[in-house]
């Protein structure tokens, strides 16, 4: 590990100090090791997409919006290549969130999450994307899991 100096504006300073003192860090240096490797992350997320990998999509929809149930089913049914399971939560009287796990081409999933988010109705998304390795195979399992 190497020990640099950097210089901040107060401003922000003051806004990583608030936020490490929220999270419970014990000194600056892990809220920004922290916040430097979640911005890495992003930056990596935001590149050109390639390979393959699992992602999380999270949404929050109007359940009441003009047949915007029907059209996101009709959209999963349409890539259910792409999709491995959806939670489905009853937030209030008129909104719902889902939670799908993905998993596919980088690409493909991008672009299927942004279409899932740009949906009329749909209040909030967000998709996290983890790159997984390509040529992997699945290996044969000799013994069980804990939780089988």
């Amino acid at each position: 590990m190497q020990r640099i100096t950097i210089t901040i504006e107060d401003d922000l300073l003051a806004e990583i100090d608030a936020a490490a003192e929220a999270r419970g860090y014990q000194n600056r240096s892990e809220i920004i090791r922290d916040l430097a490797r979640a911005g890495l992350q992003q930056s990596a997320e935001d590149a050109t997409p390639s390979g393959q990998c699992v992602a999380a999509l999270v949404y929050v929809y109007d359940h009441a919006a003009r047949d915007l149930s029907k059209r996101l089913v009709q959209n999963f049914h349409g890539r259910h290549d792409l999709s491995l399971a959806t939670l489905h939560v009853h937030l209030d009287d008129d909104s719902c969130m889902e939670v799908t796990a993905l998993k596919g081409g980088s690409g493909e999933v991008r672009h299927f999450a942004d279409h899932i988010i740009a949906e009329r109705g749909v209040r909030y998304g967000r998709v996290v994307m983890i790159p997984t390795a390509s040529d992997k195979k699945p290996k044969a399992r000799k013994r069980k899991h804990g939780h089988d």
